[in-house]
């Protein structure tokens, strides 16, 4: 499997001028990156997302797993860039009998991801319950030291405390040992890097707790699904669609409580006191 990284700036300094309510000063703030990533499935446009630069061939690996393009890395023949001079471009050739084995999906056009911002519905909930198989691993994890987890993420976001515009996605063990972290301007895409980096390392099996620094919308469920995380927590709550999705599929959703601890909205079963 061909795989090549290009590595690219991730913010931009960009002059600003502050006004305190008496003057003005001239400053100058860092700007995370945001640019269109085109990626191109056995020689056909599949989808664009607006991400920041960077970690391109995990975050389209893991893109492709949310997707059911791919179920291991195996099913990949070549993952590359269209061009190495532009990281833009990434094209995924598959093997012939995983070709064969998703025709009816790569015979769509004009598709829109299922796993991408603000496409969802009761429909698209009720299908992906008959896709994905609910998560079986009910291994426990201290509720304290999960929360730690959360509440320490900052710590892995360096992107975030340049430009304060960063989203993050971390993947820990069971016993807690940090295995992928990522930042994007997108949950989704922060997400998908976590996960590519530790799909095509083959270490994706040792991931059961997810951390998020956005709302645990039900994309984010979705994607931890197809990667068999069975436990998120996040920052800010999840939605509607996003518990009931979770709940079907026997996973564990929680967030930050106001005040202290978590607020569990299913799954907690893995979480002892």
């Amino acid at each position: 499997m061909k795989n090549e990284e290009v590595l690219l700036e991730t913010y931009l300094n960009h002059p600003v001028i502050h006004w305190d309510k008496t003057l003005n000063t001239s400053s100058e703030h860092k700007l995370i990156g945001e640019e269109p990533l085109l990626i191109r499935v056995e020689g056909e446009p599949y989808s664009v997302v607006m991400r920041t630069p960077g970690d391109e061939l995990a975050h389209v690996a893991g893109f492709c797993l949310a997707e059911g393009i791919v179920d291991t890395p195996d099913d990949i023949q070549i993952l590359a860039y269209c061009d190495s001079t532009d990281s833009n471009m990434v094209a995924v050739t598959l093997e012939e009998a995983r070709k064969s084995k998703i025709s009816d999906l790569l015979k769509r056009r004009g598709f829109i991801s299922q796993t991408s911002c603000g496409i969802c519905g009761k429909e698209i909930v009720k299908d992906l319950y008959q896709i994905i198989n609910p998560l079986t691993d009910d291994t426990q994890i201290g509720t304290k030291a999960a929360l730690g987890c959360l509440e320490n993420l900052s710590r892995h976001q360096p992107m975030r405390k340049k430009t304060r515009a960063s989203h993050a996605a971390a993947l820990y063990t069971p016993n807690l040992e940090l295995l992928s972290v990522a930042e994007d301007v997108g949950r989704h895409n922060a997400l998908d890097k976590a996960i590519g980096k530790l799909f095509l390392d083959r270490k994706l099996a040792k991931a059961l707790l997810l951390i998020l620094s956005s709302r645990i919308s039900y994309e984010l469920v979705q994607k931890a699904a197809r990667a068999r995380i069975p436990l998120i927590l996040a920052v800010s709550r999840p939605t509607s669609l996003a518990v009931e999705l979770a709940s079907k599929l026997n996973m564990t959703l929680a967030c930050l409580a106001e005040g202290s601890g978590l607020y569990i909205f299913c799954g907690e079963h893995r979480l002892k006191r």
